[in-house]
């Protein structure tokens, strides 16, 4: 990632991490609106999207199946053989009004089960190391927008997805800045006026810093819980901006459960769960023109280890969410739970390439052509659009 630009000035607020959670956002042209929430520390997709339909699911996991639809605490249906988790109240309901599309077998294009090796090969989109993300090759593609920055990030860390060519400025809304000076920054600007580098590229970020507090002030983060809501809070009011950002990076951490899985998940959830409806209600009239992926970097093992959690998989759920997704489905081809259907004789066998579903929505989303596709997520001419996530 290259400091340029608006960075320095941007940069010189103060900044912290926010229970884990950091957001980033990109200003264009496009009227729709793009969102990936990334999920880091490998969801247990099979206890999210659970397949209760399937018999062999009680004899891997006897202590965290959860109750079928209908009893007491049990899982919200997903119209048979398939239930959401309980803590998904908000997302169930976007699934009631076909705006929730559940996926399950998905896995990116590593198999290292490395939460490092595993994020970096998501983030950047490829089966080969590359310096760039694919959503920085996304926002290379689409116009800039004048008020702001090509890329956002709100919390300590720039996320390797956002790296690249494309500059990204790091932006946090929730932290006391300095106590300057009115005017301090316009006179650091005008002490470098005529420097040909640093010059233009503090007085853009100085405008940059204008215009995101004047889209930010009149924010209300009341009744929102700290971290993850309060970042989806003040990304969907970048978003819903008439003259703002179109694409956003949000993520939250909590998912490495390798003990006590059940009460961990469910709270984690819990804050997803919230997250998501922050965004629905900020995002108002845009929300028809939203479409929010939501991933994880792997899946974790069928089998419950001896600390009721379990260790790191392969196969895992993913969702897409937004009044531009055709959802109220579950997409999956199933590939079953018997001892010889397992991946590496441990995981869930995954059945969907990421790339396949985040081409099929970026695609007709952005009117990406298959060779932009191609630039976004390099040696993926292989990997088939997923078709119909999308309404029409």
């Amino acid at each position: 990632m290259n400091p340029t630009r608006r960075g320095l000035l941007l940069g010189s607020a103060a900044m912290f991490s926010l229970g884990g959670a950091s957001l980033s956002v990109r200003a264009a042209e496009s009227d729709n609106r793009f969102v990936l929430v990334f999920l880091r520390g490998a969801m247990d997709g099979l206890n999210v999207v659970e397949p209760y339909g399937d018999p062999n699911l009680k004899i891997w996991r006897p202590n965290l199946v959860l109750p079928e639809p209908g009893q007491p605490k049990g899982l919200a249906d997903l119209g048979g053989f398939w239930g959401l988790h309980p803590s998904l109240k908000s997302m169930h309901a976007l699934f009631a009004a076909n705006d929730l599309l559940p996926i399950q077998c998905v896995a990116g294009p590593d198999r290292s089960r490395s939460h490092f090796q595993g994020q970096d090969m998501m983030e950047i989109g490829a089966e080969t190391r590359m310096t760039s993300g694919w959503l920085n090759r996304i926002a290379a593609l689409l116009p800039a927008n004048p008020n702001c920055d090509t890329a956002f990030n709100m919390g300590a860390t720039s996320p390797l997805v956002l790296h690249g060519p494309t500059t990204t400025t790091t932006w946090d809304p929730f932290h006391p800045r300095p106590r300057v000076s009115a005017g301090y920054y316009d006179n650091i600007v005008a002490m470098h006026a005529n420097d040909p580098l640093i010059g233009p590229k503090l007085a853009d970020g100085l405008r940059e810093r204008h215009y995101i507090d004047r889209v930010l002030s009149s924010t209300s983060y009341d009744g929102i819980s700290p971290g993850f809501p309060r970042l989806a809070r003040a990304a969907a009011r970048m978003l819903a901006a008439p003259d703002g950002p179109r694409l956003a990076e949000l993520e939250l951490g909590g998912w490495d459960t390798h003990a006590a899985q059940a009460p961990l998940l469910g709270d984690t959830l819990k804050i997803l769960d919230d997250g998501i409806a922050v965004l629905r209600a900020g995002l108002g009239d845009v929300w028809s023109k939203t479409a929010i992926l939501v991933l994880t970097e792997f899946g974790r093992t069928v089998r419950v280890n001896g600390a009721n959690g379990t260790d790191h998989g392969t196969g895992t759920a993913a969702f897409l969410a937004g009044g531009a997704i055709a959802g109220g489905r579950v997409v999956v081809d199933w590939p079953g739970l018997k001892q010889n259907q397992l991946f590496e004789d441990r995981d869930l066998q995954p059945t969907l390439d990421i790339r396949a579903v985040a081409k099929g929505v970026l695609g007709p989303h952005f009117g990406l052509s298959a060779d932009k596709l191609a630039t976004v997520f390099p040696g993926s001419e292989r990997i088939e659009p997923k078709a119909g996530l999308l309404k029409a």
